[in-house]
């Protein structure tokens, strides 16, 4: 198998250390907050915070975002987990800083609610998911650190893709200009069959 030259190994160390720092950002983050509201709020304890504008409101979540099929935590623990192997062994393809975050992101908010539902109550699995985070006048839902970061990460992917730029950094429409001019340049290059001129 031959060598990644250099400049692509050097993209893929730094797309991955992007990747591992927001991932770790995220999670820390996350877990910090959710710590500190099971430690000071009691459950469904409204704070406002900046009136109805944002609020912090405690409540512990068994479904997914805005509480869908809150009697089925096993199959989000098991999807989450699915997610997050994925993304390890995807993360050797990614050579963009920017799909880095977008990965990263992903990778610390399913592993923050995750963990959630690995070591909160009722039990290992079916853990409920600690959130506390209130906007109504956005979104009627409770959110944490953890949604943000998926959400976030959800909308860089969308912005990335529909401008064309690829794992490796590259936008689509670049690639197809330099397959062009290449093709263009071995048209207009002699063939190894053309006759040399003849000298007078």
């Amino acid at each position: 198998m031959a060598a990644e030259p250099d400049g692509k190994a050097a993209g893929s160390t730094t797309a991955l250390l992007v990747l591992l720092g927001a991932a770790v950002v995220a999670y820390g983050v996350d877990q910090l907050t959710k710590a500190l509201v099971v430690a000071n709020l009691a459950e469904g304890e409204v704070v406002p915070v900046l009136g109805n504008v944002l609020q912090w409101q405690f409540v512990r979540n068994p479904g997914a975002a805005f509480s869908i099929a809150s009697g089925m935590t096993w199959i989000f623990t098991i999807l989450a987990a699915g997610v997050i192997t994925f993304i390890i062994w995807f993360a050797r393809r990614i050579r963009s800083v920017a799909w880095g975050v977008v990965f990263g992101l992903l990778l610390g908010g399913v592993l923050g609610n995750l963990t959630d539902r690995l070591l909160r109550e009722p039990s290992f699995g079916l853990g409920h998911v600690v959130d506390f985070i209130s906007t109504p006048w956005m979104l009627p839902a409770i959110y944490n650190i953890a949604d943000i970061a998926i959400v976030s990460s959800m909308v860089l992917f969308m912005i990335l893709t529909i401008r064309g730029i690829g794992l490796d950094g590259t936008r689509e429409q670049t690639r197809a200009e330099a397959v062009d001019s290449v093709a263009a340049g071995d048209d207009q290059a002699p063939s190894s069959g053309s006759a040399l001129p003849t000298e007078r």
